[in-house]
């Protein structure tokens, strides 16, 4: 008598270029379900996204700046500093919605294995979070943008072109943020992604100081932090009036999220399915 041989067939592996199947429509679904929540939990939410920005704003530009006899490239040092920690804020929106956020709903709340339950595929929910992460964003970014006006520190009327920018910054971070996320085995991971990714480009991007002031090393590395040409955008839109500034950063930015923007999508997918 013959034993019965079972055969284990496999999914083939996701390749990384790959176009996503993606729908808009469905999408927004996830979209509109994350939105949904965030109406219940937002007064918790708020505290450390939007108001670190805002504490440094009092404190760098207050504070320290009090003490600083010389302007920065013609600036008080309140005015350089606020668009800078304006694309921080968009930065921080959107980076703790897309790792810490996305990675609890993915490995613990199997959430992301509920919605495929549906019709909505894996490259349907990464979109949505993405899209959720731009709205992260927006909204720290934005409401940043508008209360510092209020310390004057709007010089041009470019910035009406914020929101366009802060969604763009936010875009682009939740791409590189969803595609750690997608790897990482365990949250724990999470401490790399912030302290030797976001830190290091929360100091070194022109925020507080000239990059020009940078050994031409550093100059070069800081060229290719995402943060230096999001503080680049901003601070174009509401400091500097430079038009020509504003297109080559938002070129920049839009640039890197075309070209990463499939990664994080298939990621998922060949991580959840199977």
């Amino acid at each position: 008598m013959s034993a019965s041989t079972t055969t284990v067939t496999r999914a083939p592996r996701t390749p990384l270029v790959r176009i996503p199947d993606v729908r808009l429509r469905s999408a927004w679904r996830l979209w509109q379900r994350n939105a949904a929540i965030y109406r219940k939990t937002y007064r918790v939410n708020i505290l450390p996204n939007f108001f670190e920005p805002f504490f440094y704003l009092l404190a760098m530009g207050i504070g320290l700046g009090a003490f600083l006899e010389r302007e920065v490239l013609g600036f008080e040092y309140i005015d350089y500093i606020a668009p800078g920690l304006a694309a921080t804020a968009a930065m921080y929106g959107t980076s703790f919605e897309v790792t810490f956020n996305c990675f609890v709903k993915m490995q613990f709340g199997k959430v992301y294995d509920a919605a495929m339950a549906t019709p909505l595929t894996i490259e349907d929910v990464g979109l949505g979070e993405l899209l959720w992460g731009t709205t992260r964003a927006l909204i720290y970014g934005q409401v940043f943008v508008l209360i510092a006006a209020g310390f004057g520190v709007v010089h041009t009327p470019l910035v009406i072109f914020t929101p366009i920018a802060i969604a763009l910054i936010g875009m682009m971070f939740s791409v590189i943020g969803l595609t750690f996320t997608a790897i990482i085995p365990l949250i724990d991971y999470f401490t790399y992604y912030w302290t030797l990714f976001i830190t290091p480009m929360f100091l070194f991007s022109g925020i507080f100081f000239p990059v020009s002031g940078l050994p031409g090393w550093a100059q070069v590395l800081a060229w290719f932090m995402p943060l230096h040409h999001s503080v680049n955008l901003m601070r174009a839109l509401t400091l500097t009036g430079d038009v020509g500034g504003a297109i080559l950063a938002a070129a920049w930015i839009v640039g890197i999220t075309a070209l990463l923007f499939v990664f994080p999508l298939n990621l998922l997918r060949r991580r959840l399915v199977k």
